[in-house]
């Protein structure tokens, strides 16, 4: 007489989940919900090094399988979404998003369109019919309106837009309808690390000491003159200015403000410290504070100093 045995299959998780190896990272919030996990501060691995098993998480971006075990094949912070392990590559390219804040250059003037430097895989596309006309108009974009396109854009000129989509060969299209994007002048551009610049409310940041800043998600940050509200039309568009190449006069003041801000966010960048409004304000009252000028904060020790103080305040 044949009789059949039924194994509990509770013993055989368990020994699994104690043989099998984890990242600290994800071998502590294995049994958290997602939410906790995205709260938790980020953390480092290295390449070569194992995150967890394959057979309880599915490997993402950043890492590969080798023998039943998922492994970090770049630098980067460990992330995770639902049962999917990442790791976010500390130097990489700009990953663009939908709706993100962008500073690009234009490197192309094409039919109906620019093509934009955006620090990404593959230069971004701003169509002719994404553009504000001067003085506001709206109305649909004409042959005589594709013939002034170097009076709006040309090569070597800076900007500010927005993410629109993504064409089929992944490009990025962007957008300058808003009267907050366009052309950039009167200031000067500092690269950072994408990774640096965290998504915030709003990436348009003025100082009390007559700066703005444009903390772009592509890692591109403008540094200018800040604008007056006298300067601009009834509704905040500057209809002469919008697509001017000429620069204002800046005082002697504004342009110490200007390097200064842009020397601390390089600093900042160095020692590899992410970028928010908060941070930049007390950074550059410390400055203030020490007496120091541009070049000084350059140097290896004002520099140090500047991300000590920093980092105790936080």
């Amino acid at each position: 007489m044949l009789s059949f045995i039924s194994f509990s299959s509770q013993s055989t998780d368990s020994t699994y989940h104690r043989s099998a190896r984890h990242h600290p990272d994800v071998e502590d919030l294995m049994d958290v919900d997602d939410d906790d996990f995205s709260g938790s501060e980020p953390r480092l691995t290295c390449p070569g090094e194992t995150i967890t098993s394959s057979q309880a998480f599915m490997r993402g971006h950043g890492t590969y399988v080798d023998k039943e075990d998922v492994i970090a094949s770049v630098v980067g912070t460990v992330e995770r979404v639902n049962k999917l392990v990442t790791v976010r590559a500390i130097r990489t390219r700009y990953n663009p998003e939908v709706g993100d804040l962008v500073v690009g250059r234009i490197t192309e003037v094409q039919p109906r369109r620019w093509k934009v430097d955006a620090n990404s895989r593959q230069d971004a596309i701003l169509m002719l019919s994404s553009v504000n006309l001067p003085g506001g108009v709206q109305r649909r974009k004409l042959e005589s309106d594709e013939l002034q396109m170097r009076n709006f854009f040309e090569e070597g000129d800076l900007l500010v837009a927005e993410v629109q989509a993504f064409f089929s060969d992944g490009a990025m299209s962007l957008h300058t309808r808003s009267l907050k994007y366009g052309k950039l002048r009167n200031g000067q551009l500092v690269t950072v690390p994408p990774i640096l610049v965290r998504r915030l409310k709003s990436h348009f940041i003025s100082l009390p000491c007559g700066v703005d800043l444009i903390l772009g998600l592509n890692g591109y940050i403008w540094v200018s003159k800040q604008a007056k509200d006298s300067d601009q039309g009834e509704e905040g568009f500057d209809a002469e200015a919008v697509y001017s190449n000429q620069n204002d006069d800046i005082d002697n003041a504004t342009r110490a403000a200007i390097s200064r801000v842009s020397n601390i966010i390089r600093v900042f960048a160095d020692h590899f410290v992410p970028l928010t409004d908060t941070l930049l304000l007390e950074a550059y009252e410390w400055v203030i504070e020490q007496e120091g000028d541009a070049k000084r904060l350059l140097l290896g020790d004002t520099g140090d100093a500047l991300v000590a103080a920093m980092s105790l305040r936080c």
